[in-house]
């Protein structure tokens, strides 16, 4: 039941066209600068933009065709929609907004006492929205577009108005609810760390338009997303947990380029984790150091050297038949300095990796 959308939408001088598909299930992050068009994505694909043109098809049902004159409203699209702020009706308790909504489902296929269960909220059913915290609230919002039982979730930056300590509490349940819906979630923010953290599927949307659509890990490997990262430029890879140090708290990992060392992670030995290395923790070497406190070292070829940037190149390697890429940002004086150049063998020495929860 993937999400098929071919829409153009105009408002003043902001013109938007995004052709894109959505897989039936996981997480579809819609990520890109303020003013690409994120949040007006979102609200056409749930009714709530009639003037935009062209076709929404989820599975086989058709929200909108301009050529056949279809439209279905919002109320009957089946869309849950979390927002920026929880919205929660003040007049009714948790409790009764979690009831009010799973009243207007048009088929129950969530339960109330299931999505209480997800996001932990069975101690807050009695008490009064206005004495919940701002995480809280979000969560209870969470769940009551939950019990509407949805065909499609719409999340629109729901922990952007969190504080810290709110933002990293609510993470965790978002991240258990692709395994327990079999619905396309679609999550809009402007955080790196939360696409991440969360999704599995990216939209890069700038100025209106996408500019590419896919897997989260080749999207981030992009040589124009890195550039347009910066100092944020990063990759992801998957790799399994081969075994534990509790003597130095050190978790080995089997990596695309081999081992690799990281902080003690709580997983199982034979679990697949993703792991997140920026470009700013490699550095580049001639030759192999052993006498270093740095613990990952791999031997790769540099596949691209583009212009400097300030100062600065954004070096990507590769290694053997392995498609996974690593990033090293170094200045250009390093560059010209160790002759740098496609095709030349080097050792790129890792000094932090972190496990994507």
């Amino acid at each position: 039941m993937s999400l098929d959308a071919a829409l153009r939408l105009r408002q003043g001088r902001f013109e938007m066209k995004v052709d894109a598909e959505i897989p039936d299930r996981g997480v579809s992050a819609v990520f890109g600068p303020s003013g690409s068009g994120k949040t007006t994505f979102l609200r056409c694909l749930a009714g709530l933009e009639p003037s935009a043109r062209g076709r929404i098809r989820l599975g086989d049902r058709t929200w909108q065709d301009e050529q056949t004159g279809v439209f279905v409203p919002a109320h009957e699209r089946g869309v849950g929609y979390v927002f920026q702020e929880a919205n929660l009706l003040p007049h009714l308790g948790v409790g009764e907004n979690l009831a009010y909504a799973s009243r207007r489902a048009s088929a129950r296929r969530i339960e109330i006492v299931d999505v209480v269960e997800w996001l932990g909220i069975a101690h807050l059913l009695d008490r009064g929205t206005e004495d919940l915290s701002g995480g809280e609230q979000q969560r209870v919002a969470i769940a009551r577009a939950l019990v509407s039982s949805p065909r499609l979730l719409l999340m629109d930056e729901p922990v952007s108005s969190l504080d810290e300590v709110s933002r990293r509490e609510i993470l965790p349940y978002l991240q258990s609810l692709p395994v327990r819906l079999s619905i396309p979630i679609v999550y809009v923010s402007h955080s790196l760390e939360e696409v991440l953290r969360l999704a599995d599927h990216m939209i890069w949307l700038v100025d209106g338009t996408v500019r590419r659509s896919g897997p989260l890990e080749e999207i981030i490997r992009d040589p124009g997303f890195s550039a347009w990262q910066a100092e944020e430029a990063t990759v992801v890879v998957r790799s399994q947990v081969s075994a534990h140090d509790e003597t130095h708290h050190l978790t080995r990992l089997s990596g695309p380029w081999g081992p690799i060392y990281c902080r003690r992670y709580s997983g199982d030995v034979g679990s697949t984790v993703r792991i997140q290395i920026r470009a700013r923790d490699v550095s580049l070497s001639l030759d192999s150091e052993t006498r270093s406190s740095i613990l990952n070292e791999f031997e790769m070829r540099v596949i691209r050297v583009p212009d400097p940037e300030q100062g600065e190149v954004l070096v990507e390697l590769g290694q053997g038949q392995t498609d996974a890429r690593l990033l090293a940002r170094i200045t250009d004086l390093s560059r010209e300095r160790l002759g740098i150049e496609t095709g030349m063998r080097v050792f790129a020495r890792v000094k932090s990796v972190a496990v994507i929860e």
